[in-house]
């Protein structure tokens, strides 16, 4: 066992649940810099930049990474005669604790080792497509998922409708641009839906777009590789059958931490994999064959969990949109600087894009990243994909200062003099 002095090393960590000892979540300011201080000083992070781009995955906190270290050397050391004789009840505790943070009963959900494994699950295992059906994704969805989309043209015999969403968005827009396009598709059967985007941070009104199509007798799928635990919601509150989640991103469990949500109702519209027996159980899990992998990473979540639960979740998203806010409200007065995702609350998190007037290119956005983290030590990261032209992607996290934004908007002034 880890012991207390080993698991709670320092800041606020001292306040992490243990086994058996419940504790309200605190509710902080979003500008309380004093207390967000002493979260970030649960975390090791980069002394020689200022770290913008985390949005490919999440830091471990310490007391998650002892945790992780913990499983790490169990597993290791009693192999499989722990995996024989306790692991599984360990791995239901964990997806237990998950369902629950999700709102949804333990059997709708099932591990997998990231959002685009169970992503990719949902979408070649969907089995309601026919020669002439029609599916659809937009230019703001995550590159596998639209390869895997693509791929049931030959798969299904279907045809394959790309959209650009609006830029700038609005909410009424963003439903607008899906109503349209299945008003243009009767023969339309399967929507990919990404609650919030990589490129730019967007967030669609899921609900809403998800209960137009079921009105319509169309599935959707939902990634929600970055909305989770970035964002104040649960799965109740997105109304869809089918989603892919990531743990590793901004719950800051260890890397190879995803998750698949089925539906009891929908769990027949979903092929099991071909590599599990056609004759065992009819669950979530049997829609995924991972074969064995890190069940240390698993075997941390509930760690993961009571670090962030440590603070109300409204509270960590209202802290990530400040940090946002900060940057965006100062980059709109510059002249020459496009701010992508839109101040509308609702339709943002953390994760916001720019780019220069004019400088669409992959090549130019990768050049103005390059530049930031050259001259002024702040790492950022280009994403190309959007239709109206590639950008750069700022992405604060929960051990982000109000000073580390000061210091990118001081580069973006005097970047915007030269461009």
């Amino acid at each position: 066992m880890i012991g207390r002095r080993t698991l709670l090393g320092g800041g606020i960590a001292a306040t992490l649940p243990l086994p058996g000892r419940a504790i309200a979540p605190t509710r902080p300011a979003a500008d309380d810099e004093t207390f967000w201080a002493t979260v970030a000083a649960d975390y090791d992070v980069p002394q020689e930049v200022i770290q913008l781009e985390n949005g490919n995955w999440g830091a471990m906190s310490r007391p998650v990474r002892a945790a992780y270290e913990q499983a790490v050397a169990r597993v290791n050391r009693d192999t499989s005669f722990y995996t024989r004789r306790g692991m599984t009840a360990d791995l239901t505790a964990a997806r237990a604790a998950v369902a629950a943070e999700l709102g949804v009963p333990a059997e709708e959900i099932a591990f997998t080792r990231n959002a685009t494994e169970a992503l990719k699950a949902l979408i070649l295992g969907y089995n309601r497509l026919t020669p002439g059906d029609a599916i659809l994704y937009a230019d703001l969805d995550y590159d596998s998922m639209q390869a895997c989309m693509d791929s049931l043209a030959q798969r299904r015999g279907v045809r394959v409708r790309r959209i650009a969403l609006p830029e700038p968005a609005t909410r009424a827009g963003l439903i607008d641009a899906y109503a349209q396009a299945m008003a243009d598709e009767p023969r339309l059967k399967l929507i990919l839906l990404t609650h919030m985007s990589h490129r730019t941070g967007l967030v669609i009104p899921v609900r809403e777009i998800a209960a137009m199509a079921r009105a319509r007798g169309i599935d959707v799928i939902v990634d929600a590789a970055h909305s989770w635990q970035q964002l104040d919601f649960a799965l109740p509150d997105l109304d869809c059958d089918f989603v892919g989640l990531n743990g590793h991103k901004w719950l800051g469990a260890p890397l190879g931490v995803g998750i698949l949500h089925i539906r009891r109702r929908a769990l027949s519209r979903i092929d099991r994999d071909p590599a599990e027996d056609a004759a065992g159980p009819d669950t979530v899990m049997a829609r995924v064959h991972t074969g064995t992998l890190d069940y240390a990473a698993w075997l941390t979540v509930p760690a993961a969990l009571a670090f962030q639960q440590r603070i109300d979740r409204a509270a960590r998203a209202a802290r990530l949109r400040a940090l946002r806010n900060r940057w965006v409200g100062q980059a709109r007065t510059i002249s020459g600087l496009e701010v992508l995702t839109p101040d509308d609350p609702a339709l943002h998190g953390a994760i916001t894009s720019f780019r220069l007037r004019d400088q669409t290119s992959p090549q130019a956005n990768a050049a103005i990243a390059q530049r930031l983290l050259d001259r002024y030590g702040v790492f950022t990261v280009h994403r190309a994909g959007v239709a109206k032209g590639a950008c750069v992607r700022v992405t604060p996290s929960l051990f982000t200062s109000a000073t580390d934004i000061d210091r990118l908007i001081v580069a973006l002034r005097d970047m915007s003099k030269t461009a």
